[in-house]
């Protein structure tokens, strides 16, 4: 069995990070749905946008390799997801619930960023310059997305929730 190289591991998580925004764009319409904050709404919207495009950009990426775009199955990202249907369920007409999908948003937008960042990585050092572009592009907007749901959960979420909590 040959051994394995960056280039393979590049692949398998390109493969990772690839059905985990196809898995993230299912979900967003019930994330939408479920939301009462018209402004979180309206973020989740624009965001399920750029998760189309950072498909797009994942499958020129594959292309550059010259591999085909697939999908292998990332547990983590299945994980985060079960959990926030779970914070949907559990908090369903509670001012908590937005508080607890914005968090649920987060820990996806966190996971993305570390993909992207490390793919970057690999690709700059494999000498892949079209993936290092694309994955940078994709970087940028997760990393803009998180900051965008931090400030919408420090400037209403959050203190909507708490504001629920103290009148109990």
């Amino acid at each position: 069995m040959a051994e394995k190289t960056l280039h393979d591991l590049f692949h398998e998580t390109l493969k990772d990070i690839y059905h985990a925004e196809r898995q993230i764009l299912r979900k967003m319409p019930k994330m939408v749905k479920s939301v009462n904050s018209k402004e979180l709404a309206q973020a989740f919207q624009n965001h399920q946008k750029e998760t189309e495009m950072q498909i797009e950009r994942l499958e020129q990426v594959f292309e550059s390799i010259g591999k085909r775009p697939q999908g292998k199955s990332c547990e983590a990202m299945k994980a985060i997801l079960e959990e926030s249907e779970e914070v949907i369920e559990d908090f369903a007409g509670s001012d908590a619930l937005d508080a607890g999908i914005l968090g649920s948003a987060q820990a996806v937008e966190h996971y993305e960023i570390t993909r992207y960042g490390t793919l970057k990585a690999w690709a700059k050092q494999l000498g892949l310059n079209d993936a290092v572009k694309l994955l940078d592009a994709s970087l940028k907007e997760e990393e803009k997305t998180d900051m965008l749901l931090s400030k919408i959960a420090e400037q209403t979420i959050n203190a909507k929730a708490a504001h629920q909590a103290a009148a109990k």
